[in-house]
C-alpha cells in the first residue's frame, strides 16, 4: 500500500477535517531543500507558510544540522531534573543577553506549554507574597496562545475550542484596536485605551497577570497593534500591578521586523514566551524568560512549598538547545534582521499593487515578514468569501489545493491568506510567493 494511502488510513492530522482529507490527492513530503519541500513524486513546492510560521533558513541549513549532529554525537539527551547541560546554560546566557529586563529561563518544548509555564508563574508568584486573590487573567479578544488547557483560556477562539468550555476557565477579555486602521487616529485608540483601564481600574485586585502576543495576533485572522498600544496597556499593568506577559511564540525572532518585538514597542514585560523560529524550525523548544522579581518570589526554603511545580521529560532538551544557538550564530553573521526589513518594504510595495488591483482583496496588513489579504464579496459590506460559486467549494480548500498546483505551499485562515514565508527567504523565491498570491486572487475572482 502506498505511503499516501496508509496515511489517509492511519494518521489524524491537527485542524483538518478528516472527512475531507481522505477524498483529496495529498502530497507526501519526502524531503527538504533550501525554501523547497520535495515530495514523493519529486515534485518542488515552495515552503510559503515556513513550516506553520517556524522556518527561518530553510531545510537544508548545514550549520544547523552538524551543530545537532555533534551534539548527538557528545550527548543525546540528559534531564535538567537535578543536572544541567551546558547547551541549555549557553542558550539561557544568550536569550538573557538580547532579552531586555529578562534574567532567567525556563525551558519547555512547545509555545502552549511555555504559556501555561508563564500562566503557573504569574498565579504563584501572587500566592507566594500572600495574596490569594490575584487569580485570574486578562487577555485580548481574537487572541491565541496555544491548544492545551491554561493557553486555550487565555487565547479563546470560539469556534475553534467552544467544545472544551467545560473544562476552561475562561480569562476576561479587552477589546484590541482593529489592525493598521487606527494609526493615524489617536482618539480612536484611547478609546481602546480607556476601555482597557476601565476593566483593570475595576478588577485589578483579582487579576494576576494580563497575557497578550507582542507586536500583533496572528492566528486570530492577523491584527497587528497601532503605534503605542502594546506600550500603553504595560504601563497600565506598571499602574495596577499587574503582570505583564507576552507571548512572542510567532511573532518574535524577526518575525516582525524585530529581534524581540516587545524591545521594538517599548513594553518591558514581567515574562515573554519564545518558541517556533528559535530553532529555525530544526527541533521543537520553547521558553519562557522572567524577570529578577518574578524569579525571587519562588525562593525560600523547601519547607515553604515555594518553588515552582512544572516540568517535563524533555525540557532543556540539549539537541534542541543546540540548533538553537546554531540559529542566533546565523543570524548575526547574516545579519537576518537587516534582510528581513529589506524585504518588508518590498512586501509593502507589492501588497500595494493587490489593494488596487483587486475588488475581492480588503484589509490588507503587513509588518516585517507578515501579511494579510481578506477575501471578500465586496468591500463595502467586507462579506467574506466562504465558497466559491463556480465550483462549490470552501474557499480555504481552494487556496490550498491551487497554490500546491502552482507550487507553492500555502496554509489560509479561512478567507484570510497569510504570508508567513522563511525569514531568510531570498528576493527571488519571495517575488515567486507574491506573484503566486496574486494568481491565485485573480483566479477567485473569477470564480466568484
Amino acid at each position: 500500500m502506498l505511503l499516501e494511502d496508509l496515511d489517509k488510513k492511519l494518521v489524524w492530522h491537527p485542524y483538518t477535517q478528516m472527512k475531507d482529507w481522505v477524498q483529496w490527492k495529498n502530497r507526501m513530503i519526502v524531503r527538504g531543500e533550501g525554501f523547497y519541500l520535495i515530495d514523493s513524486h519529486g515534485n518542488r513546492y515552495l515552503d510559503g507558510s515556513a513550516s506553520m510560521w517556524c522556518n527561518v533558513w530553510g531545510h537544508s541549513r548545514s550549520e544547523i544540522i552538524e551543530s545537532m549532529i555533534r551534539q548527538i554525537k557528545e550527548l543525546q539527551h540528559s534531564t535538567l531534573f537535578g543536572l544541567s547541560n551546558s547547551p541549555a546554560i549557553e542558550l539561557a546566557e544568550k536569550l538573557v543577553k538580547i532579552s531586555k529586563g529578562m534574567n532567567h529561563v525556563f525551558y519547555s518544548d512547545n509555545g502552549s506549554t511555555a504559556v501555561e509555564v508563564a500562566m503557573k508563574m504569574a498565579l504563584q508568584y501572587w500566592r507566594n507574597k500572600g495574596n490569594r486573590r490575584k487569580v485570574r487573567f486578562i487577555s485580548l479578544e481574537n487572541g491565541y496562545h496555544g491548544d492545551t488547557i491554561g493557553a486555550m483560556s487565555v487565547g479563546y477562539v470560539s469556534k475553534y475550542f467552544s467544545a472544551y468550555n467545560p473544562i476552561l476557565k475562561l480569562s476576561m477579555r479587552l477589546t484590541p484596536p482593529p489592525s493598521m486602521e487606527l494609526h493615524s487616529h489617536s482618539e480612536l485608540q484611547e478609546y481602546y485605551i480607556n476601555k482597557a483601564e476601565k476593566i483593570l481600574s475595576r478588577y485589578h485586585n483579582k487579576c494576576c497577570a494580563i497575557i497578550m502576543e507582542s507586536g500583533a495576533q496572528i492566528a486570530g485572522a492577523v491584527n497587528i497593534y497601532p503605534h503605542n498600544y502594546q506600550r500603553r496597556i504595560a504601563e497600565l499593568c506598571n499602574k495596577y500591578d499587574v503582570l505583564l506577559i507576552l507571548d512572542e511564540i510567532a511573532s518574535g525572532f524577526g518575525r516582525l521586523g524585530n529581534m524581540v518585538e516587545y524591545i521594538a514597542q517599548g513594553s518591558i514585560p514581567d515574562m515573554v514566551c519564545f518558541g517556533k523560529s528559535l530553532t529555525a524550525g530544526y527541533s521543537p523548544l520553547a521558553v519562557t524568560l522572567c524577570n529578577r522579581e518574578i524569579f525571587s518570589r519562588f525562593l525560600g526554603e523547601y519547607s515553604d512549598n515555594k518553588q515552582l511545580y512544572h516540568g517535563h521529560t524533555y525540557t532543556g532538551h540539549p539537541i534542541g538547545c543546540s540548533a538553537a544557538l546554531a540559529n542566533i550564530k546565523l543570524y548575526v553573521k547574516h545579519h537576518l534582521i537587516e534582510r528581513i526589513r529589506s524585504n518588508s518594504i518590498y512586501i509593502k510595495k507589492r501588497l500595494r499593487e493587490f489593494d488596487n488591483s483587486y475588488s475581492i482583496s480588503d484589509r490588507i496588513r503587513h509588518k516585517g515578514l507578515l501579511g494579510a489579504i481578506d477575501l471578500v464579496n465586496n468591500k463595502k459590506d467586507r462579506k467574506p468569501i466562504n465558497v466559491l460559486k463556480k465550483n462549490n467549494m470552501r474557499i480555504n480548500y481552494f487556496i490550498d489545493r491551487e497554490s500546491l498546483h502552482m507550487g507553492v505551499y500555502l496554509r489560509s485562515l479561512e478567507n484570510t491568506i497569510i504570508i508567513v514565508p522563511p525569514l531568510a527567504i531570498d528576493r527571488k523565491n519571495l517575488r515567486l510567493l507574491l506573484d503566486v498570491i496574486s494568481q491565485l486572487i485573480n483566479k477567485i475572482e473569477k470564480y466568484m
